[in-house]
């Protein structure tokens, strides 16, 4: 059976050490006992991680470890914890590439619509795709639909709730969601639009699945899912359920410890591009570079480049935001292509009533520029 591997950056003073290290990663992600205890035979020999290679890089060691299939079985939770589970707690380990092999690949097929998907549902063949953010926390479910229908009037191909809405009483999750799927829907009827309204799931009730359910009810065609707070397992669930059939975006909160030191955690690729794929996102939100969180230019074109290229499952949508704006568009054309959602929040929730202008303003400005 086809191995998956992990790829880590590990830091020690020597190479012998490098090489403890790693074969403490290869007991500490499967068996989490001492080698001498190991039983003989298959558990040796087949489940125990085996370090494939080890070589300098770049003032640490770079260890290539695989893993049997059967050592995450089919769960998206199992798999995560065998790539980085107890590691993670210990200094200096950093996951910065992952290959599911085939049967890793057979097992979790990833998005269930991804780009081709994407654009079929929202009509737009070509060109980035515009994603109002609908916000701020505290507004009125009547508020919040008037500024969707707006964004909808102007071209917007996603209707996205910001992850700060949950069930709030300024706003409650059945009578918003109600509110703005209503105004989404008239608002495609009468401009001839097809925007999709992710609504955000926050599992209110202890049960993801079932609110993402009610939401598909209540008239909302895609949800928000944290995977950084609620974990990889109601993304995974939903994407495979066939009677749900809706997009899926993942919002990068909560996850900022375990991408921002060099020195530890999980790279940016990793992050929001492999495993959000693992687990059947169709479209990845992280930090843009040149906003408020300060991810580089090499850092959001690793994560737009893990979303799209070759496997796990279907390529799926990178989704830059936080301190996008019309006047970036022409610049973040150039730097992701037409490949890629663009969130935009607070800029233009200052356009107020003329903001269906500012969504058409940005369209015009991506397709000036190739985008």
């Amino acid at each position: 059976m086809a191995r998956f591997r992990v790829t880590y950056r590990i830091l020690a003073a020597t190479p012998e050490e490098a090489r403890e290290r790693a074969e403490g990663i290869a007991l500490e992600q499967t068996v989490e006992v001492p080698w001498d205890v190991v039983p003989e035979g298959p558990i040796r020999d087949r489940i125990v991680g085996q370090v494939e290679s080890l070589e300098p890089a770049g003032g640490a060691f770079e260890a290539v470890i695989s893993y049997d299939p059967d050592s995450a079985g089919h769960e998206i939770l199992q798999l995560v914890n065998v790539i980085f589970g107890n590691s993670s707690m210990q200094a200096g380990i950093r996951v910065m590439g992952f290959a599911p092999g085939a049967e890793i690949a057979r097992r979790f097929a990833g998005p269930r619509f991804g780009i081709a998907g994407l654009r079929a549902l929202t009509g737009r063949a070509t060109g980035g795709l515009i994603a109002p953010v609908i916000k701020p926390q505290g507004s009125s479910p009547a508020a919040l639909a008037r500024i969707a229908a707006l964004c909808v009037e102007g071209g917007a191909d996603i209707i996205k709730e910001d992850h700060g809405l949950a069930d709030q009483p300024m706003a409650p999750f059945e009578a918003r969601v109600r509110a703005v799927a209503e105004a989404v829907a008239e608002a495609n009827a009468r401009t001839g639009g097809r925007a999709v309204y992710i609504a955000n799931v926050t599992g209110a009730g202890g049960d993801p699945v079932a609110q993402a359910h009610r939401a598909k009810e209540l008239g909302a065609t895609g949800v928000l899912l944290m995977p950084g707070l609620m974990g990889f397992g109601p993304v995974h669930a939903l994407s495979r359920d066939e009677g749900f059939g809706l997009p899926i975006m993942t919002h990068p909160s909560f996850t900022g410890a375990f991408v921002l030191s060099p020195e530890f955690g999980i790279a940016h690729g990793v992050m929001y591009g492999v495993l959000q794929r693992l687990a059947g996102s169709d479209i990845s939100v992280f930090p843009n570079v040149g906003g408020r969180f300060g991810f580089s230019a090499a850092e959001c074109l690793e994560i737009a480049a893990a979303c799209r290229g070759e496997g796990p499952g279907r390529p799926m949508l990178p989704s830059p935001g936080g301190g996008m704006s019309v006047e970036r568009a022409a610049d973040m054309a150039t730097m992701y292509g037409q490949d890629v959602v663009y969130l935009l929040g607070g800029s233009l929730l200052r356009a107020g009533e003329r903001i269906g202008e500012a969504v058409r303003a940005m369209r015009g400005s991506l397709e000036a520029a190739g985008g």
